[in-house]
């Protein structure tokens, strides 16, 4: 991202600005809400990874189809069918997942 939104920061600064926006929300919710507050925090976190996935993977597969932006290198037919596929899947088992986490049907 560094390259693509042309900021600059010394690699220390970075890292420290990034494992920061890491950190403190951690802290403030164990402090807050003690061990049963970070188990959720922790589930919270591993459903909204999660649902960036779909978020990567389509656009990915949107890309790598297009004969203009590929050429010779274009996925083939039966590429496009398992990543179409795998997106599709990875979506609708995100969707079951947000509804059973919000739902609360899951233990």
């Amino acid at each position: 991202m560094e390259g693509f939104l042309r900021i600059r920061l010394p690699p220390v600064l970075r890292r420290l600005i990034t494992r920061l926006l890491a950190i403190i929300p951690a802290v403030i919710v164990t402090a807050t809400m003690g061990q049963s507050g970070t188990a959720r925090l922790l589930i919270l976190s591993q459903v909204i990874l999660s649902m960036q996935l779909s978020f990567a993977v389509i656009p990915l597969v949107m890309f790598t189809s297009d004969k203009l932006k590929m050429g010779e290198f274009v996925n083939s037919r039966w590429i496009k069918i398992c990543g179409w596929s795998l997106g599709v899947m990875i979506a609708a088992l995100n969707a079951f997942l947000l509804w059973q986490t919000f739902a609360g049907s899951g233990s």
